[in-house]
C-alpha cells in the first residue's frame, strides 16, 4: 500500500466528422447532412480554434458550445494537446460549453524559451488559472488526464469554488510505482546536464509516446497511428522537447499538491466520474481505484486499455461522461 508521502512516481497524453458531399442536378436536390450527429442525438456544434493572450503568451485552445451552459473544462496529458479530445469535444458540445486549452510548449501554444519562461506545474496552473479568468468561466466542470490533473489541481485549490464536478481519465490523483519512471529517476536526484542528456534520448522517441498509446491494449488495431506519430512530430519541434523535459523533471515536487487536492476532495466531495484504462503502464487499475479513499461515492469505470484510454474507447468514455455531467451539472 503506497502511503500519500512515498516518493514512488507519477504520471506523466483523431479522428474528424465524416462530411458527405455530392452534387445537385437541376431535375434531383439531395438533402446532406451538415454535420455528424453526437451521442446526444443533436446535430454536432462547430469547434473554433482560438488564441488568447496571457502576459504576451498566445495559448491556444479548442471552444464548442453555447455560452451559458454549463462549462467543461478539459486538460490534456503528455505530450498531447487539446488534439487527444477532438472527438469528446464534439460529443459534449450540443450540451455544455467546452473549453481545452494547450499548455505553453504543447499544441499551438507558444513555446517560449525555457531561459525565459520556467517550465513547472507551477507555472503551468497560474497559466491555466489566468485563462480559465480571461474567457470568462466561473464555474467549470473538470476533465483531466495525466498531466491534466497536477494542472488542474492548482486551478481547483487556487479557486475553491469553481469545481462543480472531476471527472479523472487515467489521471493521478495518489503516486504510483511504475518502471515507466525509471530512466527519468537520476535526472530527478542529481539534476545534471549528463542524466538531462539522458533521460532525452530516452523519452523524446517514437516507441515512448507510442508506447503510451499501444501498452496494455486488446486490440491495437483499433488505435490511429497518426495520434501518436503527430505527438511524437511536435516533440520535435524547438523548444518542445525541453519544455518536455523541464516538466518531467518537476514531477518530484507534486508531493504536497496531490496530498491538497486529496484533502480538497475528502472535504468537499465533488460529484466524481473515474474512467480509466485499468492496463495503464503509469496509472494501473488499483491506483484509480483508490479515488473512493477520499470520495466514497465515486463512479468509477475500468475499461480493458491502457493509458490513452480514449484513443480505443472514445464513445464508451464519451457516453459515460454524457451521463454522469446529466446528473452532476
Amino acid at each position: 500500500m503506497h502511503t500519500r508521502r512515498s516518493f514512488a512516481a507519477s504520471f506523466l497524453a483523431g479522428s474528424a466528422a465524416m462530411i458527405a458531399s455530392g452534387t445537385v442536378s437541376a431535375k434531383a436536390k439531395t438533402t446532406l447532412p451538415n454535420s455528424k450527429s453526437s451521442l446526444s442525438g443533436h446535430p454536432a456544434v462547430p469547434t473554433h480554434y482560438r488564441t488568447v493572450d496571457i502576459d504576451g503568451l498566445s495559448v491556444s485552445y479548442r471552444e464548442a458550445g453555447a455560452p451559458g451552459a454549463p462549462v467543461v473544462l478539459m486538460l490534456h496529458g503528455w505530450p498531447s494537446s487539446s488534439a487527444m479530445f477532438r472527438d469528446l469535444i464534439r460529443d459534449l458540445s450540443t450540451d455544455y460549453h467546452v473549453f481545452a486549452p494547450d499548455y505553453p510548449g504543447f499544441g499551438n501554444s507558444d513555446t517560449p524559451d525555457r531561459s525565459h519562461a520556467p517550465y513547472t506545474f507551477d507555472a503551468l496552473g497560474e497559466i491555466i488559472g489566468r485563462f480559465v479568468d480571461k474567457v470568462g468561466i466561473r464555474q467549470f466542470a473538470l476533465y483531466a488526464t495525466d498531466f491534466g490533473g497536477l494542472v488542474g489541481y492548482r486551478v481547483m485549490l487556487k479557486s475553491p469554488n469553481r469545481l462543480k464536478a472531476l471527472i479523472a481519465q487515467n489521471n493521478p490523483l495518489f503516486f504510483a510505482e511504475s518502471p515507466w519512471f525509471g530512466p527519468i529517476v537520476p535526472y530527478w536526484k542529481d539534476g545534471t546536464d549528463e542524466s538531462r542528456r539522458k533521460a532525452g534520448e530516452h523519452y523524446l522517441t517514437l516507441d515512448v509516446v507510442r508506447g503510451l498509446y499501444v501498452t496494455g491494449v486488446r486490440d491495437t488495431s483499433l488505435l490511429d497511428p497518426e495520434q501518436w506519430q503527430s505527438e511524437y512530430a511536435s516533440l520535435q519541434r524547438p523548444g518542445a522537447g525541453d519544455a518536455s523535459l523541464d516538466l518531467l523533471y518537476d514531477i518530484r515536487t507534486n508531493g504536497p499538491v496531490l496530498e491538497n487536492a486529496q484533502d480538497y476532495l475528502q472535504a468537499r466531495k465533488p460529484p466524481t466520474l473515474v474512467v480509466s484504462g485499468k492496463n495503464d503502464i503509469l496509472f494501473a487499475g488499483e491506483n484509480q481505484q483508490r479515488y473512493r479513499e477520499v470520495v466514497p461515492n465515486a463512479e468509477i469505470h475500468m475499461l480493458d486499455t491502457g493509458h490513452c484510454a480514449l484513443a480505443d474507447n472514445g464513445e464508451e468514455i464519451a457516453s459515460w461522461v454524457h451521463d454522469f455531467l446529466g446528473r452532476a451539472l
